[in-house]
C-alpha cells in the first residue's frame, strides 16, 4: 500500500523538527535558540531587530535569546560598522558541541545522498532551494 505523498512529507518534516529539538536540548539550548543560531550561521551578522523578524519573536524575547546564545559562546554582539548606534549579532565560529550532537544524523543523510545520481541530486537540491523560498514567503504572508 502506497502512503499518501502529503503524509510522507509531513512525517519527514516532523522527524526533522524532532531531531532539531532533541539536538538543541542535548546542547542545553531551546529549539528557538537553535533556529536563531542556524539563521545567523546561514546569513551572517544581523541586527537584533532583523533576528527578531526572522524568528518571529518580539524584542524582549529576542534580547533574552541573544543573551543565552552569547552566554553559551555561540554569538557575540558587535558594533555595526555602518552605524555605531546599532549593534549586530554575529555567530562565533562553529559550535563544536552542536556539531558533535548533529554529526550522526548528518553522516546518515550523507550516506543516503550517495545513493543518488548527480542528476537526482540536482533535482533534490533544486527542490530544497525552491521549497525553502516557498516556506519563507508563506511565513512572511502569515506574519503580515
Amino acid at each position: 500500500m502506497r502512503a499518501d505523498a502529503g503524509d510522507v512529507y509531513r512525517q519527514y518534516l516532523s522527524a526533522v523538527m524532532f531531531h532539531g529539538h532533541a539536538s538543541a536540548r542535548a546542547c542545553g539550548l531551546g529549539a528557538t535558540d537553535l533556529y536563531a543560531l542556524n539563521i545567523l550561521q546561514l546569513t551572517g551578522a544581523m541586527t537584533p531587530g532583523e533576528l527578531a523578524a526572522r524568528t518571529g519573536l518580539t524584542t524582549g524575547p529576542t534580547t533574552r535569546l541573544i543573551d543565552r546564545l552569547e552566554q553559551a559562546g555561540y554569538v557575540r554582539r558587535a558594533p555595526d560598522p555602518d552605524d555605531r548606534r546599532k549593534v549586530t549579532v554575529e555567530p562565533v565560529g562553529r559550535p563544536a558541541a552542536l556539531d558533535q550532537v548533529m554529526a550522526p544524523a548528518r553522516e546518515r543523510i550523507g550516506e543516503i545522498l550517495t545513493g543518488y545520481s548527480p542528476d537526482q541530486l540536482r533535482v533534490l537540491f533544486d527542490y530544497f532551494a525552491r521549497a525553502a523560498d516557498a516556506y519563507q514567503e508563506a511565513a512572511e504572508q502569515l506574519r503580515s
